[in-house]
């Protein structure tokens, strides 16, 4: 059944009941999304996908359907390579629905989010606010595979960047730092995001000198922060692939020394990508790193490796609890009480705890009642140039004091 057309945006609805597509057909039309086309049964929706003169930006989808059920037809919709958006619709209960989720995720299709039977208008609403329909044509600086001489280079011309995003304390709303995150800007490509060469890097041996590029820029951008009268401090991502350096501890108190900062405003993000196969020269590293007075975060808490054994053999002094267990665990018991036992593990241990992935007011209001200490995430502020940053501070200050007022 095919609707209207009043909207560029192509929306596929797949479930096996009458009245759900027709109920979801009319909630999206009253959001003024009216080019959408239902279907009953996964073969038939992969059949128009694979049409010629067919393509869709979104597809809301039953999970428990006769004959080819929504995970498999999820999988059909890989291998075709399909780049839209997804909404999984059910009667599941949510753990059901959030394996799903995570499954999509996996495969690196945008999930938007999960809709329970019936669903609500309210409940799409809030889907659909956070959707941005793709681009046709994906631009060529995004679609690039750099070769490891082009990213060499860059290290050695000095073209990559750090952006910096805003750290808050949840109870007051105080700025007391920022993660720095690097950027390549490309002399042809323009800001090229670190997923297109921080992989490359790690891969041929260029991780040590793109890691003590961005190290010296954060340092030096503190004290220039510091002469402002701006109180901060600056965390900088260390991979697993710079901590067989024996010299690393030396080199990061040599830099903070010459800029004449503290080593306890500096902090070592350090996310495990991978297993520590020798665990000597890491251990040893962290060690001294926390005997010179830098702090030690374990970041991404909870995913690939960052795990118990990290807490029990490294001295951290800081928990990141990872995003995916803080965006939407206001509504989602199963994430709240990852959330929260993560919270009472760091407290326990006497660590600060940071939430990352605070992206709406519903993050922000359900971190203000959790006793979390930092967070940081869209909700707050994108990642930024440094020269952005007293601005952004301004307006911030003003977000606060609204709150305070209202």
């Amino acid at each position: 059944m095919m609707m209207t057309h009043k909207s560029p945006v192509r929306i596929l609805v797949l479930d096996d009941e009458p009245f759900m597509l027709k109920l979801l057909a009319h909630m999206l039309a009253a959001h003024g999304y009216t080019q959408v086309t239902t279907c009953d049964n996964g073969q038939g929706a992969l059949d128009l996908i694979d049409a010629a003169d067919y393509a869709t930006d979104l597809i809301l989808c039953d999970l428990n359907m006769p004959e080819m059920d929504g995970i498999e037809f999820a999988r059909k919709l890989v291998e075709r390579r399909y780049s839209g958006s997804l909404i999984w619709v059910s009667g599941e209960d949510d753990r059901v629905l959030q394996t799903a989720e995570t499954l999509m995720r996996a495969h690196r299709v945008t999930v938007l989010g999960r809709l329970q039977k019936p669903p609500t208008a309210q409940g799409l609403a809030a889907l659909l606010e956070q959707w941005t329909p793709p681009k046709r044509a994906r631009s060529s600086a995004a679609s690039r595979t750099y070769a490891v001489a082009e990213v060499r280079a860059a290290i050695a011309r000095g073209e990559l960047v750090n952006w910096y995003q805003p750290q808050v304390v949840v109870g007051t709303g105080e700025v007391v730092g920022v993660e720095t995150l690097v950027r390549w800007q490309h002399p042809v490509d323009g800001l090229v995001y670190p997923d297109a060469f921080i992989g490359v890097a790690e891969a041929h041996g260029l991780i040590k000198d793109l890691t003590r590029v961005v190290l010296a820029a954060a340092v030096a951008q503190l004290r220039e922060w510091r002469a402002a009268g701006l109180e901060l401090r600056v965390a900088v991502n260390v991979s697993m692939d710079d901590l067989v350096f024996l010299d690393f501890p030396d080199f990061v108190a040599g830099q903070t020394a010459a800029a004449g900062v503290l080593p306890k405003d500096v902090i070592l993000e350090v996310t495990e990508s991978q297993l520590m196969l020798d665990a000597r020269a890491p251990l040893e590293i962290l060690t001294r790193l926390r005997l010179k007075r830098f702090g030690l975060s374990i970041d991404d808490f909870g995913t690939g490796h960052s795990s118990l054994v990290q807490l029990r053999d490294i001295p951290f002094d800081e928990l990141k609890v990872d995003r995916s267990f803080v965006h939407g665990a206001w509504a989602n018991d199963t994430l709240r009480a990852i959330f929260e036992a993560s919270l009472r593990l760091g407290q326990q241990l006497n660590m600060v705890t940071v939430a990352e992935g605070v992206e709406d007011q519903a993050d922000w209001d359900f971190l203000r009642c959790s006793g979390c200490q930092l967070a940081q995430g869209y909700f707050i502020a994108r990642p930024m140039p440094a020269a952005e940053l007293p601005g952004w501070l301004a307006s911030w200050r003003e977000r606060m004091q609204g709150y305070r007022e209202a």
